[in-house]
């Protein structure tokens, strides 16, 4: 069985690519999905199942009949995706990058990178623009 950690944020359009892309690579009837999304301010007490975004992907995940597990965790998104990772053992992190410009795109976002950087795992970056 392949197992994908989706570190989904706030935004649905890359959420939904996120989940698309997954589907359009891997084989659905061996694919269980972790969807984690790490809160870095949470004062009024949001759960990840809360979240637009973690709703539209798992929507688009159950339909294709995949395993989704969903989880919340509160720190540094960077550091707790790398150790989420670890913890359920994941064949790969799947992030999804942020639209740039032509020339900003040879740069990844801070807590792209620190997963890139701290983790032996795959790391596939998606593109928001594969939202369907």
């Amino acid at each position: 069985m392949t197992h994908v950690l989706l570190s989904i944020d706030e935004d649905e359009s890359r959420a939904r690519a996120q989940a698309n892309t997954v589907l359009d690579l891997l084989d659905t009837e061996d694919l269980s999905v972790d969807l984690l999304h790490v809160f870095e301010n949470n004062p009024e007490g949001a759960t990840a199942q809360q979240m637009g975004s973690v709703r539209r992907a798992r929507e688009i995940l159950e339909e294709a009949g995949v395993d989704v597990t969903t989880l919340g965790e509160g720190g540094d998104p960077g550091h707790e995706i790398v150790e989420y990772a670890e913890k359920i053992e994941a064949d790969a992190i799947c992030i999804a990058g942020r639209k740039r410009s032509p020339a900003g795109k040879v740069v990844f976002g801070s807590v792209t990178q620190d997963v890139i950087l701290n983790t032996e795992r795959s790391v596939l970056v998606c593109s928001p623009d594969g939202a369907t």
